[in-house]
């Protein structure tokens, strides 16, 4: 355990516990004893995921959550502190990776994408920050991919709302690392093993081969050694890539 960490069991929040990273890192953090306290737009999406971490011996609590909406995020947050325990651990690992053509997306498109990546990724990270810096300790992590260093054709909102984020991120640790949170952003270069990756690029996750495509539960062990990181020597960026991937 880190210094000065708090006393586990602890709180730690994923928002945006989809199918692959989410519920890798959700189920990682909750071997480890910490109360999970999963987020998606709907909670009954939550019950796989809940389920399988309770048969394993874990805590997990679901929670619907519109991660752009600052009064559910600010509700989300007070529920937790009251009724669950308090919040150590923040992963915003909300997604928007659509393609259009920069002609074809439209102001509503581009705006919804950096609401998704950029502007929940401010709220939740914020909310977060208000509860753990009393204590002088928490860490928040924040899911990056590639288009958060390289915007790509096509993805013009995408890398938008994740370049955004980057930003943040980097502001957030600069100004909360001396006041004891732990602040990361992790860059996501790659495949990701999942059914929809599997199904709908069967051919390319056949080219690469097992070494070429990332598991969910290696990504969730770099996200816990980021947390277990002692205060003298603290990681802001991490990239993670498979070792077939270019780049």
């Amino acid at each position: 355990m880190k210094e000065n960490a708090m006393p586990r069991p602890g709180v730690c929040c994923v928002i945006g516990a989809g199918d692959a990273t989410g519920s890798a890192v959700a189920r990682r953090f909750a071997k480890e004893g910490y109360t999970v306290c999963a987020a998606r737009r709907t909670a009954t999406a939550l019950k796989p995921l809940v389920d399988q971490i309770t048969v394993e011996g874990g805590k997990a609590v679901a929670f619907g959550l519109d991660a752009r909406r600052e009064d559910q995020v600010v509700n989300f947050f007070h529920q937790i502190e009251a009724e669950v325990g308090p919040v150590e651990v923040l992963l915003f690992n909300v997604g928007g990776n659509v393609r259009f053509p920069v002609l074809e997306t439209t102001a509503q498109k581009y705006f919804k994408v950096w609401e998704m990546c950029a502007m929940a990724g401010f709220l939740a990270g914020r909310e977060a920050a208000r509860l753990m810096l009393p204590r002088g300790r928490g860490t928040l992590l924040f899911t990056g991919a590639t288009a958060s260093l390289r915007g790509a054709a096509g993805f013009s909102a995408f890398a938008g709302g994740k370049a955004a984020l980057r930003a943040l991120a980097q502001s957030m640790a600069r100004e909360l690392g001396p006041k004891g949170l732990h602040v990361a952003h992790v860059v996501i270069d790659g495949m990701i093993d999942t059914a929809f990756t599997r199904e709908h690029f069967a051919q390319r996750v056949e080219e690469v081969g097992p070494d070429g495509i990332l598991n969910p539960d290696h990504i969730a062990d770099a996200y816990w050694w980021l947390h277990e990181q002692p205060r003298d020597a603290w990681t802001f960026e991490l990239d993670l890539r498979p070792s077939a991937e270019r780049w």
